[in-house]
């Protein structure tokens, strides 16, 4: 379980509460994180203020978990790079051959895996 882990960035963050960016704030913020969501339209998320970008970050978050589109995560990966995290959570759906090559060749610490499920939290409960 990730719990020695204390910030997260949820990229692709949502108000819409029926979305998986949406649920992973809920739940890593139901787990004591401090969360930062991503989210370049959206003021807020959750009540939590949102930050437009990665270069946005208030610090150097300790895991990333990624809802983003894989077109759109190909071009945020040198932004991650250049932030910085622990671990790079690539949920189902946005880890295509050419995001895993890309995050490879930066040498970013990539997981492959649901970050909600890795909570001990079913995405269907939340």
């Amino acid at each position: 379980m990730l719990t020695s882990m204390k910030t997260v960035a949820i990229l692709g963050a949502s108000t819409d509460r029926s979305k998986f960016g949406n649920k992973a704030v809920r739940a890593f913020q139901h787990r004591g994180f401090r969360v930062f969501p991503v989210n370049h339209k959206e003021p807020t998320v959750e009540g939590i203020p949102a930050v437009p970008s990665v270069r946005d970050l208030p610090e150097r978050p300790n895991l990333i978990s990624v809802y983003l589109p894989p077109p759109i995560l190909l071009k945020t990966l040198p932004e991650i790079a250049a932030r910085g995290c622990d671990e790079l959570w690539l949920n189902p759906g946005t880890d295509t051959e050419e995001v895993l090559a890309e995050a490879d060749r930066l040498e970013l610490p990539v997981i492959q895996a649901c970050s909600i499920v890795s909570l001990g939290l079913s995405p269907e409960s939340l």
